[in-house]
């Protein structure tokens, strides 16, 4: 599994200041798509921020680091947990069409197993 969420984004000079306001202003949007990683353990994801600064391997590409608080809840086993992860989640900014690819790691997938 990996999973990609797509913005519009407007890049200007100061990419990694535009980086850092996107990710404020789409933390629920951004929550969802990491939801999608900790789905089978039953986990939300809230919270969403930028952990240190964007690395950038190119003008546009590149690595962030988010931060968010991963939230466990079952009422029938009576169980509200909170714990702090982290992940690092690539981008791509493409300026002709004024949007940024984010794409999460690759987590396979387990298949199912034989009878």
């Amino acid at each position: 599994m990996q999973e990609t969420w797509t913005f519009d984004f407007v890049p200007t000079e100061k990419m990694d200041q535009d980086l850092v306001h996107l990710i404020s202003k789409k933390e629920k949007e951004l929550g969802i798509f990491l939801t999608y990683y900790f789905k089978k353990e039953g986990a939300v994801v809230e919270k969403v921020r930028l952990f240190g600064s964007p690395e950038f391997e190119s003008k546009f590409k590149g690595v962030i680091k988010l931060e968010f608080d991963l939230v466990f809840f079952n009422a029938c086993l009576a169980i509200s947990e909170n714990n702090t992860e982290t992940i690092k989640i690539n981008f791509e900014i493409e300026p002709e069409i004024q949007k940024i690819i984010l794409t999460g790691p690759y987590w396979p997938s387990r298949e199912m197993d034989e009878i």
